[in-house]
């Protein structure tokens, strides 16, 4: 209301000025074309000039709209088409999230060139033929993608590296990915795609250089990258024992090993074994005797048991534990074999007897018949022998066996065969 007053309020004082100038500034238009001559006051000439002015604007824009009719129907053909295509392409999407990809595809295709986002319609359409298995279609319509839009190579990319992984094709998609990665280093998607790919081709050395990238961006969970390092350097380990490459391979694999994996006692004993196999005992004697200070297991004590570097010291450090453990048999064991490396035949003696006692143990009873035999006591070592076996014979899964009495079981197989 306040406006309205105020605006009344202005156009009367606005109208007062024009009257006072109009009475204040008196003036005449005459106009004369030939014999013929016009008169009329001086401001409503000025009117008239005015309102001819506009009337001669507004009829040269209709002129111009006019002359131009097809260019604006193109403009209205086009904002239609696009309304079109964007509708059409909205309910390829919601088939493609509700599982209808024949429908799918074919909408989000049929609007792609008159859609403004031509690339979300092919790449969206290329999961649908994918996951009809009409593979062919997905790669002609990834082609498309890429062309439709500038700088989409890393998006068609992703995508095509994923189907290729759906479809199994690992190294294909590896190839796609490395190259990705070059151009968009620490990518998370990319990132997780390699770990699948290193995976599928138990690329090991991959993975495992891979880990401490997925762990800075937080894309994989702590346990889940403590198992696929345990796993990848296990894997390495054994491919490079089996192998019989350079030693100084395998070294350097253990060096770049993350510390706490270096306390797995899994690992510890396939990198002995790697270095026995190189020739390189004194340094997994050294290696074991670290490990059992910090990780006392019996694994790595009955490996100690098997090297064959320097007897004597290996005794008098085998013995030093035996202070601390003297019911263990596992290192009773492990000072018996060491005991025989020396020729101390009845130390070996008691510390596998020592060993039995404990607990009795196939293994044992089988070194101490080896040892008796060897010895010319024949009696000892064949008892021995038949604990072994016996003790073998315990640990067998429980399966039917032929009953005692042998005729009686000719008969029923010649019986049944008949």
């Amino acid at each position: 209301m306040r406006k309205l007053i105020l605006i009344i309020v202005i156009g009367l004082a606005i109208g007062a000025l024009f009257g006072q100038l109009m009475m204040s500034v008196p003036g005449y238009w005459l106009v004369r074309v030939g014999d013929t001559s016009f008169q009329t006051s001086f401001w409503f000439g000025l009117v008239l000039l005015l309102a001819a002015f506009l009337v001669l604007h507004f009829a040269l824009r209709l002129l111009m709209r006019l002359s131009r009719p097809v260019s604006r129907f193109k403009v209205w053909n086009n904002r239609s088409r696009h309304r079109s295509a964007m509708k059409r392409t909205v309910r390829g999407l919601v088939a493609l999230a509700e599982g209808r990809w024949k429908k799918a595809e074919k909408s989000l295709v049929k609007s792609a060139d008159d859609s403004s986002t031509p690339l979300v319609n092919y790449l969206s359409a290329a999961l649908a033929a994918h996951y009809q298995g009409r593979f062919e279609q997905a790669d002609t319509l990834l082609k498309r993608a890429h062309l439709s839009t500038e700088g989409a190579d890393s998006a068609v990319g992703l995508v095509q590296a994923q189907l290729l992984l759906d479809r199994q094709q690992y190294e294909e998609a590896l190839a796609i990915l490395t190259r990705l990665d070059r151009q968009l280093p620490n990518h998370p998607q990319v990132l997780k795609q390699l770990k699948q790919a290193y995976l599928s081709v138990s690329d090991w050395d991959g993975l495992r250089r891979l880990m401490p990238r997925l762990g800075a961006q937080r894309l994989i969970s702590p346990e889940e990258r403590d198992q696929l390092e345990r796993r990848a350097y296990r894997e390495l380990i054994v491919r490079e024992a089996r192998e019989g490459s350079d030693i100084e391979a395998v070294r350097s694999l253990w060096a770049d090993m993350p510390d706490h994996l270096r306390g797995d006692v899994e690992l510890i004993v396939l990198y002995t074994e790697a270095l026995v196999h190189g020739g390189q005992e004194p340094i997994a004697e050294r290696l074991l005797r670290h490990s059992l200070k910090e990780n006392w297991d019996s694994r790595l004590v009955l490996r100690y048991g098997l090297l064959d570097v320097d007897a004597s010291r290996q005794l008098v450090t085998a013995e030093q534990w035996l202070k601390e453990r003297p019911n263990d048999p596992d290192l009773l064991l492990t000072l018996g074999r060491l005991a025989l490396r020396n020729a101390y035949w009845g130390k070996a003696q008691e510390y596998f007897e020592a060993s039995q006692r404990q607990r009795p143990s196939g293994v044992v009873c089988a070194e101490l018949a080896r040892l008796f035999a060897n010895l010319g006591e024949h009696q000892k070592s064949q008892l021995y022998y038949r604990q072994s076996v016996e003790l073998l014979d315990k640990s067998l899964p429980s399966l039917p066996q032929p009953s005692e009495d042998k005729d009686v079981l000719d008969e029923k197989q010649v019986k049944k065969a008949s």
